[in-house]
């Protein structure tokens, strides 16, 4: 049975695991369709979850353009007490082609978030999460940061969200926009949903100790590396052993990796598993889960046997030496938020 946790200095609790819902749609829709898993495939892993503890879980509107959240909202109103669960969803990402469909503005914050609970059935979500940072959103315009957080914190006021998060940035915009709404007495973000695992740590150069400090939730996306941890490409990008691993997910990876030592790390991680009777997810999300900032990495699954897994992995204490074995390898690699085009952003003066 997983344990509670408080959510950063909030008054929320949430699950040692979150279970994020990329998997669950329709398959064939979206850039995910072709391992996506339908409702009915769905439903027991969401009943295994919540038997064993973990009622967290994480969507976004752009997840099969749709699809995820009727799936997920569907399930959980079928199965599950509106009380007994958390429930994040993240939107910013155009969710068609044409003005006003992704971004920041209050035009499409406040559309969207009912489009949202319409796909959902719910008349809340417990937290929305910007995806980005909206420099970096396509065909959108550059807009006063005030604007969008203004907006963030009425759908806050409004009951439509109990609260808000965000997700990968760099840190200094991060600070950037919670000063903001600090400076403007609005609700600031109390998470940071980022990347990282062992084979991309850059998080822990700014953004970790900055949420240490100010008792922001983290709650990694990707903590196996798509996979890769789990030694699903073989020692290599083009020898994947999986569904996902076989498709154009293996694309991302590659984007996302592009270090000389990323197998290697995945060596040491299956050495340290078969010493300590382990499967390497489970030494991987093991590790993560040694660091005290971390509070609930958002795990992802097709099997109920991966559910139980990396519960179980929560009760695993590596020593250590072990953990020193597993970091040793890492060298610094480049920021993936470089590789996107970031536009100037305008924040107004007071």
């Amino acid at each position: 049975m997983l344990d509670s946790v408080q959510y950063g200095r909030s008054g929320l609790s949430v699950s040692r695991l979150c279970l994020g819902t990329m998997n669950f749609g329709e398959p064939g829709v979206g850039q995910h369709g072709h391992w996506t898993l339908s409702l009915d495939d769905a439903r027991p892993i969401f009943k295994a979850a919540m038997d064993q503890g973990l009622y967290y879980f994480d969507c976004a509107n752009n997840y099969g353009m749709g699809a995820s959240e009727r799936v997920v909202g569907a399930l959980l109103r079928e199965l599950f007490p509106r009380e007994s669960y958390v429930l994040s969803t993240k939107l910013i990402m155009p969710m068609a082609e044409g003005p006003n469909r992704g971004g920041l503005s209050r035009k499409h914050i406040m559309e969207e978030i009912d489009a949202i609970l319409k796909r959902l059935g719910l008349d809340y979500v417990d937290q929305l999460v910007v995806h980005r940072h909206p420099s970096v959103v396509p065909n959108t315009p550059a807009a006063p940061l005030e604007e969008g957080l203004e907006a963030l914190h009425d759908v806050v006021k409004a009951g439509k969200a109990l609260y808000i998060g965000a997700s990968s940035m760099y840190t200094w915009q991060f600070v950037q926009m919670r000063m903001i709404s600090e400076r403007n007495g609005w609700h600031k973000f109390i998470s940071m949903q980022n990347h990282y695992n062992l084979i991309y740590r850059e998080e822990e150069r700014e953004m970790h100790p900055y949420c240490e400090a100010e008792g922001i939730a983290v709650t990694p996306w990707s903590p196996l590396a798509r996979g890769v941890l789990t030694g699903s490409y073989k020692g290599g990008f083009d020898k994947g052993g999986t569904k996902r691993s076989q498709g154009g997910d293996a694309e991302r990876a590659m984007s996302l990796y592009r270090g000389d030592m990323e197998f290697d790390i995945v060596d040491r991680v299956a050495e340290v598993a078969e010493k300590r009777g382990y499967s390497s997810a489970q030494i991987a999300l093991a590790w993560m889960l040694s660091k005290p900032v971390i509070t609930s990495p958002v795990i992802g699954v097709s099997k109920i046997e991966q559910l139980e897994q990396l519960i179980a992995a929560t009760k695993i204490t590596l020593s250590d030496d072990d953990i020193a074995y597993l970091e040793e390898l890492y060298r610094p690699v480049a920021n993936i938020l470089d590789d996107e085009k970031p536009r100037s952003v305008m924040v107004k003066d007071d």
